[in-house]
């Protein structure tokens, strides 16, 4: 499923227009985004848990060259499913 495919369905489920529906959307993403950004966690019961972590600086290998490359220490996004979605996909 796409980002349309998604905002046409919550329009459907909730009795709302695609324009509605597709600002909630938005709204939602920009919200987790910028407390992700902040450092907090997002937890939705049932769904599951947005996070951020620290992965540490690395040496790693170019696969074309073989050469050793240094990968630098960086922040990224994770998710945890909760759960009722672990159970829903089991």
């Amino acid at each position: 499923m796409n980002k349309a495919e998604l905002i046409s369905a919550i329009a459907t489920d909730a009795g709302v227009s695609k324009s509605v529906a597709s600002k909630v959307l938005d709204s939602m993403i920009n919200n987790v985004t910028e407390s992700l950004k902040k450092g907090k966690k997002v937890t939705l019961v049932g769904f599951g848990t947005f996070s951020v972590t620290k992965r540490k600086a690395r040496t790693g290998r170019n696969p074309q060259t073989g050469k050793k490359i240094k990968i630098p220490a960086k922040k990224v996004a994770k998710f945890r499913a909760g759960a009722k979605l672990a159970k829903a996909v089991k």
